[in-house]
């Protein structure tokens, strides 16, 4: 998982490094601003400084693994645009995730690691703007515009086909049955041919939709950005 702490002032950077292994190691309700200081070798008020509550901060870390998951998806799909076609970015996009654990945490509601942070509005927007669902969700009329999904379905029909079958694949994804396959990203992928069609796109409508995508993911990040604290640069 990218470092959620890069491209910040270096003491912001040490205080989301340090409440990041706090978090997962002891949950929401485990962790206090006074801890975070400790670990990141602070004064307890530099941490305001940067984050006025503790929600504030584990927040931040919250919105930065969205973003490095969708920055993710985007370098990709951007560097190689055969990548959008459903029956390859489906089972890549369930590997990117599973490597994103606070992303996984707002996707499951984990009371325990998230704590008041499962009732937060700001994590519903998360959710809805760089869930991994969400993602798919977004990009489908893009798949339908491009030859690469039936357009036979209504969208809403077809969305929530989509959904079931994505979100079946993150649970069981690394479990029982998955190991017993040789090869599941070979079912991933048939599974997503077989519900959506075969994808008929040329060339050039691969491109597009491609670029299309990005733009898409790009635009809900920046809703994600949005909801981030911005520590002043002096104060480092």
């Amino acid at each position: 998982m990218p470092d959620p702490s890069e491209n910040l002032p270096p003491k912001a950077a040490r205080i989301l490094a340090a409440a990041g292994e706090l978090l997962l190691a002891r949950g929401s309700k485990g962790v206090t601003i006074a801890d975070v200081a400790r670990k990141g070798h602070i004064g307890k008020g530099t941490v305001y400084l940067y984050w006025k509550t503790k929600e504030d901060l584990l927040l931040d870390l919250l919105c930065r693994d969205f973003l490095a998951l969708a920055d993710e998806v985007i370098s990709a799909v951007a560097a190689n645009h055969e990548l959008i076609r459903p029956s390859r970015l489906c089972p890549n996009l369930l590997h990117v995730a599973a490597a994103h654990p606070y992303v996984l945490a707002v996707r499951s509601n984990d009371a325990e690691l998230l704590g008041v942070l499962t009732d937060d509005a700001r994590s519903a927007t998360l959710l809805d703007a760089l869930g991994p669902d969400a993602m798919v969700r977004r990009i489908l009329p893009i798949w339908r515009t491009y030859d690469l999904a039936r357009t036979d379905w209504s969208v809403a029909d077809q969305a929530l086909a989509v959904d079931s079958l994505f979100s079946g694949f993150m649970m069981v994804t690394g479990g029982c049955c998955a190991r017993q396959v040789e090869d599941p990203d070979r079912v991933f992928a048939a599974a997503f041919t077989a519900l959506l069609g075969p994808e008929r796109a040329a060339p050039a409508q691969v491109k597009a939709a491609a670029a299309e995508a990005v733009r898409a993911l790009g635009e809900q990040s920046a809703v994600v950005r949005g909801l981030l604290s911005q520590p002043a640069a002096n104060t480092a």
